[in-house]
């Protein structure tokens, strides 16, 4: 009789036969009071003890309720975007209606193992080492590490901040930006770090992107096989990412268009958008985004995103104006030169914006200047490969 009463009492949803069982356990309680027992509410205590597990809403699916508080991410400087950096240069590089992204495209699948990089370090996960001494060594071999392991909800950008917080233990060294990169794409001929390498990056993107509603999945025949191809099915998302592109590039004045960046309230935005169109640029995949320009527009478009990598990837941010890149191009304005406004003037008001979305000191974000060596290895992609 105990133990079945034991058991009634872990049955949550049924109140009334829990309180019945406890009144018929204790007997002696009214005779000895002399008082009506009164029944407690262990709907609301259990729902309490159980919050975020199958027992609260009748749900089926457990939960850690710590994962979804945002109130950590609030503080941060705004809301995470829907889309990932990752996501957003993927989806510059897919056929809207084949679904598949270019055969003859190999800088994507190196570029978006930067992204996510950069993404973590958006986050606040990772950061450079605050170490004096890493002023002497370039930008991209300045060591990293990991500021929180706290899960993003995203794969790839967890199994990624996993294997960097494992490489900081005891008998463990840690590894500069290049290195990261390197060692996700598999670039390497170092056997014992291959397993560093992050596999299917582009389909287990993909696939995230079908699962928030972007995408959808298809099946094509490529003659002698068949594979899984994934058209675009929400357009507005994809064109909103096109139009944001498109009015960073293209700005006649120093103000940043509302348009070339995203919602109110996102955090870092504008590093964002830097960080989008650099991200796209080191891919090869600002063409798709280029279609409705004129060829005048398009020349100075890139022109522009050349100028805006170059200031970029050199840390403090906007010391790199002395590079060849820029002396070619910083007397390119957009649109023809109408506005009066030299390309240089642009890229330095947009500088100053980055910096004012700087956690701290802008020349003391280590955050920040991580994404500048990111960018750094990026700007040589085509060397590289």
């Amino acid at each position: 009789m105990s133990s079945q009463a034991g058991l009634s009492r872990r049955r949550v949803p049924n109140q009334s036969t829990s309180s019945t069982t406890l009144d018929d356990s204790n007997p002696s309680h009214d005779s000895r009071n002399g008082t009506t027992p009164t029944t407690p509410n262990h709907t609301n205590s259990q729902s309490h003890s159980h919050a975020g597990s199958a027992f609260r809403g009748g749900g089926g699916i457990a939960y850690d309720p710590r994962d979804l508080d945002t109130d950590e991410e609030d503080s941060k400087g705004g809301k995470l975007p829907r889309l990932t950096i990752m996501e957003e240069v993927l989806l510059l590089g897919l056929k809207d209606k084949q679904g598949y992204l270019s055969f003859w495209n190999d800088n994507i699948s190196y570029a978006l193992r930067g992204c996510i990089l950069i993404e973590l370090a958006l986050r606040r996960r990772i950061a450079l080492v605050k170490d004096p001494n890493r002023r002497r060594l370039a930008i991209s071999e300045r060591l990293v590490e990991v500021l929180s392991d706290k899960i993003t909800g995203e794969t790839i950008l967890d199994e990624a901040l996993k294997m960097m917080k494992a490489q900081e233990g005891p008998d463990c060294e840690r590894m500069s930006v290049g290195s990261w990169i390197d060692l996700m794409s598999g670039e390497t001929w170092n056997l014992m770090k291959i397993s560093f390498q992050l596999k299917q990056v582009r389909e287990r993107l993909l696939k995230g992107l079908v699962d928030k509603g972007v995408l959808r999945t298809e099946k094509r025949n490529f003659l002698l096989f068949d594979m899984a191809t994934h058209p675009v099915a929400d357009v507005r998302t994809k064109d909103g990412i096109v139009d944001r592109v498109v009015n960073m590039l293209t700005a006649t004045t120093t103000t940043i268009p509302e348009r070339a960046l995203d919602k109110e309230g996102t955090q870092c935005r504008v590093m964002r958008a830097v960080c989008l169109v650099c991200s796209a640029y080191a891919a090869s995949v600002l063409d798709n985004a280029f279609g409705r320009l004129t060829y005048e527009d398009r020349e100075a478009a890139f022109s522009r995103c050349d100028e805006i990598m170059t200031e970029f990837s050199s840390w403090p941010l906007g010391s790199g104006s002395g590079s060849t890149n820029l002396r070619r191009a910083n007397r390119i304005a957009v649109g023809g030169g109408s506005s009066g406004v030299t390309g240089r003037e642009i890229v330095i008001g947009l500088v100053q914006e980055v910096k004012k979305e700087s956690s701290s000191d802008s020349e003391e974000d280590l955050g920040f200047e991580l994404i500048a060596g990111v960018l750094e290895v990026l700007s040589k992609l085509d060397s590289l490969l």
